[in-house]
């Protein structure tokens, strides 16, 4: 059966862009994006083959240029987190696997385009941008997600070759249908976070199993990778040795912003639904519009849209401005962002599937299907409680 995405109801606002943290190149990205976007139809009942058709598309339409510099085939001088944020918020409220497909090309070379040697950069990025390959970064292990020192995968020198990987790495988005893999392995093993270090593993390794695939409630590829003697060579050192945790943070936190903007996007798909809804179903003689409880609750969602946005928008800001000025850290800025944009959308979402009613939870419909994806942006690149976390300790240290 053809599961398609189903129509918006309207094309999302652009009247965002008029603020003056986006510049001309940004709203030219979005004009060109906006009809794009609602303009595709893809078959998403087989995620791990929507994923697939969704890069290709991405690449085909030019979107995928965005995910790497201008040097390697990328539309812009440098990864700027506003165009990701652009691209991702308009993705997403359209398709939140549309969303998934970009951001994986983003994150899992993320780290390659901050760290990588010329050789590795002329290599993958390219075919990142086209689509032609698909990227993954394997951070997370089954006792090692938020408490990244805790990871037990290693690599090690081993007969003949530079280093063999052993330990498995879980909640792996793209695997299984990944060309290669960003993996993060402990090279120091009693090192604790200094003794990390990255590698590029290409998905035909000897030694790495990516068949477990993992089911979780809106479908999207996802598995386990288990690295038996998986043997690389030296030159598959991504970055620094040992020097592998700080890269992994700097690649975070380039698309963490980015992922306040899917939730963000999402929010603003529930609140263009409820709208819709309400301006449509008859009750007592009226629409639903025109009882005073929906106007009270669509305009606490507005707000939590609005507020989400400004908090997304500034990270993104300040990123880019601190990159042209020394690269300076906006840690605590993006995990505000994250952490409201993820937690106010699954507020919006929720209050929009309420306003259904019995419509809101049944199955194909759009926010029902928006209440299952939003569900994880709660949990992955850094659960609420760790932003809250990092936040904190901003707080306390610029007092």
């Amino acid at each position: 059966m053809h599961v398609a995405t189903p129509p918006a109801p309207c094309a999302p606002s652009t009247a965002h862009l008029a603020l003056p943290f986006f510049d001309d190149v940004h709203r030219a990205l979005a004009r060109g994006l906006v009809p794009w976007a609602a303009a595709q139809d893809v078959d998403e009942t087989d995620d791990r083959a929507a994923c697939r058709d969704w890069v290709q598309r991405l690449g085909a339409g030019g979107w995928l240029r965005y995910c790497v510099p201008a040097a390697h085939g990328g539309a812009l001088p440098a990864l700027d987190s506003r165009a990701l944020v652009l691209l991702r918020e308009t993705l997403a409220f359209h398709s939140p696997l549309a969303d998934f497909a970009f951001a994986m090309q983003g994150l899992g070379s993320g780290a390659i385009t901050l760290a990588g040697s010329p050789a590795q950069q002329a290599h993958y990025l390219q075919g990142v941008a086209s689509g032609q390959l698909i990227a993954a970064f394997a951070l997370s292990e089954p006792e090692a997600g938020s408490d990244v020192g805790a990871m037990r995968t290693t690599a090690l020198p081993a007969a003949g070759c530079a280093y063999a990987l052993n330990g498995s790495k879980t909640w792996i988005s793209n695997g299984g249908i990944a060309d290669f893999y960003c993996v993060f392995a402990k090279t120091a093993p009693d090192g604790g976070t200094r003794g990390i270090s990255a590698f590029i593993v290409d998905a035909t390794a000897k030694g790495l199993d990516t068949s477990q695939h993992i089911h979780v409630m809106a479908p999207h590829p996802l598995a386990t990778l288990a690295f038996t003697d998986c043997q690389v060579p030296a030159t598959a050192l991504l970055g620094e040795l040992n020097g592998g945790f700080k890269l992994a943070m700097r690649t975070l936190d380039i698309f963490r912003a980015s992922v306040a903007a899917a939730a963000l996007g999402m929010a603003r798909r529930a609140l263009a639904e409820a709208v819709h809804h309400a301006r449509q179903r008859k009750m007592f003689g009226q629409t639903l519009a025109d009882f005073q409880l929906t106007q009270a609750r669509i305009g606490e969602m507005a707000a939590l849209v609005d507020s989400a946005a400004l908090l997304t928008y500034r990270a993104a800001w300040l990123r880019d401005e601190g990159e042209k000025h020394g690269g300076a850290r906006v840690t605590a800025e993006a995990a505000m962002a994250k952490m409201t944009a993820t937690e106010n959308a699954q507020r919006v979402i929720d209050m929009a599937l309420q306003l259904h009613g019995g419509r809101g939870v049944e199955v194909g419909s759009k926010v029902e299907s928006l209440y299952r994806d939003i569900r994880s942006l709660r949990i992955y690149e850094g659960a609420t409680e760790v932003q809250q976390l990092i936040i904190g300790k901003a707080a306390l240290q610029a007092s």
